[in-house]
Protein backbone atom coordinates (compact mmCIF):
# COMPACT_ATOMS: atom_id res chain seq x y z
CA UNK A 1 0.00 0.00 0.00
CA UNK A 2 1.26 3.54 -0.77
CA UNK A 3 0.15 6.73 0.89
CA UNK A 4 -1.41 7.83 -2.95
CA UNK A 5 -3.68 4.77 -2.54
CA UNK A 6 -5.57 6.68 -0.24
CA UNK A 7 -4.89 10.09 -0.06
CA UNK A 8 -6.32 12.46 -3.05
CA UNK A 9 -5.31 15.56 -4.23
CA UNK A 10 -8.26 17.21 -3.20
CA UNK A 11 -7.91 16.09 0.65
CA UNK A 12 -4.83 17.40 1.33
CA UNK A 13 -4.69 20.83 2.75
CA UNK A 14 -2.20 23.52 4.57
CA UNK A 15 -1.32 25.25 5.96
CA UNK A 16 -3.90 26.38 7.97
CA UNK A 17 -5.08 27.31 11.13
CA UNK A 18 -6.81 25.83 14.19
CA UNK A 19 -6.62 26.81 17.65
CA UNK A 20 -6.91 23.63 19.37
CA UNK A 21 -7.02 20.10 18.89
CA UNK A 22 -11.28 19.90 18.20
CA UNK A 23 -10.24 22.93 15.82
CA UNK A 24 -7.93 20.61 13.84
CA UNK A 25 -10.06 18.07 13.87
CA UNK A 26 -13.06 19.80 12.56
CA UNK A 27 -11.48 20.97 9.44
CA UNK A 28 -10.04 17.05 8.50
CA UNK A 29 -13.67 16.27 8.75
CA UNK A 30 -14.96 19.17 6.73
CA UNK A 31 -11.56 18.59 4.27
CA UNK A 32 -12.99 14.95 4.09
CA UNK A 33 -16.68 15.87 3.38
CA UNK A 34 -15.36 17.06 0.33
CA UNK A 35 -14.15 13.67 -1.21
CA UNK A 36 -16.07 11.44 0.90
CA UNK A 37 -19.71 12.52 0.31
CA UNK A 38 -20.36 12.16 4.36
CA UNK A 39 -21.59 14.91 6.56
CA UNK A 40 -18.77 16.40 8.57
CA UNK A 41 -20.14 16.53 11.49
CA UNK A 42 -20.58 12.70 10.99
CA UNK A 43 -16.85 12.69 10.00
CA UNK A 44 -16.41 14.94 13.10
CA UNK A 45 -17.93 12.59 15.74
CA UNK A 46 -16.55 9.43 14.39
CA UNK A 47 -12.95 11.04 15.04
CA UNK A 48 -13.90 12.41 18.58
CA UNK A 49 -15.60 9.01 19.48
CA UNK A 50 -11.96 7.54 18.62
CA UNK A 51 -10.10 10.20 20.67
CA UNK A 52 -12.23 9.76 23.34
CA UNK A 53 -10.47 6.08 23.20
CA UNK A 54 -6.77 7.54 23.58
CA UNK A 55 -5.08 10.34 21.25
CA UNK A 56 -4.09 9.40 18.11
CA UNK A 57 -1.27 11.79 18.57
CA UNK A 58 1.87 9.62 17.71
CA UNK A 59 4.80 11.74 18.94
CA UNK A 60 6.94 14.12 16.94
CA UNK A 61 4.66 16.65 15.89
CA UNK A 62 1.89 13.68 13.93
CA UNK A 63 -1.68 12.23 14.83
CA UNK A 64 -3.13 9.71 13.05
CA UNK A 65 -7.09 10.08 13.74
CA UNK A 66 -9.00 7.66 11.80
CA UNK A 67 -12.42 6.43 12.29
CA UNK A 68 -14.96 3.74 10.83
CA UNK A 69 -17.49 5.30 8.41
CA UNK A 70 -20.55 3.69 7.34
CA UNK A 71 -20.90 3.94 3.71
CA UNK A 72 -17.37 3.63 2.56
CA UNK A 73 -16.14 0.97 0.37
CA UNK A 74 -12.45 1.65 0.61
CA UNK A 75 -9.78 3.52 2.37
CA UNK A 76 -9.45 7.24 2.48
CA UNK A 77 -7.23 10.18 3.93
CA UNK A 78 -6.59 13.91 4.46
CA UNK A 79 -3.49 15.37 5.18
CA UNK A 80 -3.28 18.68 7.14
CA UNK A 81 -0.08 20.75 8.18
CA UNK A 82 -1.32 23.49 10.56
CA UNK A 83 0.80 26.78 10.58
CA UNK A 84 0.88 26.35 14.45
CA UNK A 85 1.07 23.05 16.41
CA UNK A 86 -1.37 22.24 18.55
CA UNK A 87 -1.90 19.84 22.08
CA UNK A 88 -3.06 16.88 20.74
CA UNK A 89 -2.32 15.30 24.10
CA UNK A 90 0.15 13.45 22.06
CA UNK A 91 2.01 10.25 23.47
CA UNK A 92 5.48 12.87 23.56
CA UNK A 93 3.45 15.85 24.54
CA UNK A 94 4.92 17.70 21.47
CA UNK A 95 2.08 19.37 20.08
CA UNK A 96 0.93 18.42 16.62
CA UNK A 97 1.11 20.16 13.43
CA UNK A 98 1.18 17.26 10.54
CA UNK A 99 -2.32 15.29 11.09
CA UNK A 100 -2.93 12.52 8.19
CA UNK A 101 -6.60 11.16 8.77
CA UNK A 102 -7.80 7.61 7.83
CA UNK A 103 -11.11 6.48 7.18
CA UNK A 104 -12.12 2.85 6.92
CA UNK A 105 -15.32 1.11 5.74
CA UNK A 106 -16.97 -0.40 8.80
CA UNK A 107 -15.88 -3.85 8.23
CA UNK A 108 -12.32 -2.60 6.72
CA UNK A 109 -10.56 -4.97 9.45
CA UNK A 110 -6.99 -5.59 9.13
CA UNK A 111 -6.61 -3.15 5.68
CA UNK A 112 -7.15 -0.22 8.86
CA UNK A 113 -3.89 -1.54 10.52
CA UNK A 114 -2.03 -1.68 7.56
CA UNK A 115 -3.20 1.47 6.82
CA UNK A 116 -2.39 2.85 9.90
CA UNK A 117 0.80 1.42 10.30
CA UNK A 118 2.26 2.64 6.47
CA UNK A 119 1.27 6.08 7.42
CA UNK A 120 3.05 5.86 10.86
CA UNK A 121 5.97 4.73 9.38
CA UNK A 122 6.51 7.19 6.53
CA UNK A 123 5.70 9.73 9.01
CA UNK A 124 8.81 8.70 11.17
CA UNK A 125 10.97 9.96 8.97
CA UNK A 126 12.32 12.56 10.16
CA UNK A 127 13.78 14.74 6.27
CA UNK A 128 9.63 13.91 5.35
CA UNK A 129 8.42 15.46 8.10
CA UNK A 130 11.13 18.34 7.65
CA UNK A 131 10.01 18.80 4.24
CA UNK A 132 6.50 18.96 4.82
CA UNK A 133 6.86 21.46 7.52
CA UNK A 134 8.46 23.62 4.84
CA UNK A 135 6.46 23.60 2.46
CA UNK A 136 3.67 26.45 2.07
CA UNK A 137 0.64 24.93 -0.38
CA UNK A 138 -1.51 21.88 -0.75
CA UNK A 139 0.24 20.94 -3.91
CA UNK A 140 3.88 20.93 -2.55
CA UNK A 141 2.50 19.14 0.47
CA UNK A 142 0.86 16.64 -1.96
CA UNK A 143 4.07 16.13 -3.89
CA UNK A 144 5.72 15.47 -1.05
CA UNK A 145 3.59 12.47 0.10
CA UNK A 146 3.74 11.46 -3.46
CA UNK A 147 7.45 10.96 -3.32
CA UNK A 148 6.71 8.13 -0.93
CA UNK A 149 4.80 6.19 -3.99
CA UNK A 150 7.56 7.09 -6.61
CA UNK A 151 11.05 5.79 -3.73
CA UNK A 152 9.03 2.81 -3.17
CA UNK A 153 8.33 2.23 -6.82
CA UNK A 154 11.93 3.13 -8.16
CA UNK A 155 13.16 0.89 -5.65
CA UNK A 156 11.55 -2.11 -6.90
Amino acid sequence: MFLTDVLERNGVAGPVSANSKRHALQTVAELAERGLGIDSDIIFQGLMDREKLSSTGVGLGVAVPHAALKGLTRMHGVFVRLDTPVDFESIDDVPVDLIFALFAPEDAGSEHLRALAKVSRVLRQKSLRDALRQVDNADALYALLNQDHAQSTSAA
